[in-house]
């Protein structure tokens, strides 16, 4: 099983089929905290949709083309941190990351994607590292600043979320600038 320990109450494994019935049961339970940032909350309806991604996740890691990871805080699975593809002729990803919103406010996602980051950049060999999130998703954006991404841009209207568009603000890092502790 693939795990990134990152401290003694985290740790990042990757998803298995097991998974699917407590993702889909953390996702059921987090609809409306989701649903504000996430297009694809209201797709997600039973455990086999979350069966479906994990196989999804499974397959792009085997691949070499995304790296897909669960925030399990000793045996509860609180969120997830990942890329959405890494583009290996420019030796860059995309990070995207959500956490349920009992576990908010503990520092877990920014411990979360600092060791993601170290992971993609040093055992990778990642160049550059990016992150979009919605220009008023507020701690999604702390995220990226507490661990020095910089802020290069307003992407205007670049999703569409359910029944409206929303910028995106872009933050990204390079591997000589990024600090792994």
């Amino acid at each position: 099983m693939f795990r990134i320990p990152v401290d003694p109450t985290l740790d990042l494994v990757l998803l298995e089929p097991r998974h699917a019935p407590i993702l889909f049961a953390l996702i059921d339970e987090n609809r409306a905290h989701l649903r504000r940032f996430l297009p694809w909350v209201d797709t997600t309806q039973s455990p086999q949709d979350s069966a479906v991604f994990i196989h999804s996740c499974l397959e792009q890691f085997a691949r070499g083309t995304a790296v897909n990871v669960a925030l399990f805080s000793g045996p509860a699975l609180v969120g997830l941190c990942g890329t959405h593809a890494i583009h290996w002729g420019s030796r860059r990803a995309e990070l995207g990351y959500w956490i349920s919103s009992a576990w908010q406010g503990r520092g877990l996602m920014t411990r979360a994607v600092r060791a993601l980051s170290a992971y993609l950049f040093f055992s990778h060999g990642l160049h550059r590292l990016e992150i979009r999130a919605a220009s008023d998703n507020q701690k999604s954006r702390a995220v990226a600043e507490r661990l020095g991404f910089v802020l290069e841009g307003t992407l205007r209207e670049a999703e569409w979320l359910y029944d409206r568009y929303v910028d995106h603000a872009l933050y990204a890092i390079l591997q000589r600038d990024f600090q792994s502790s």
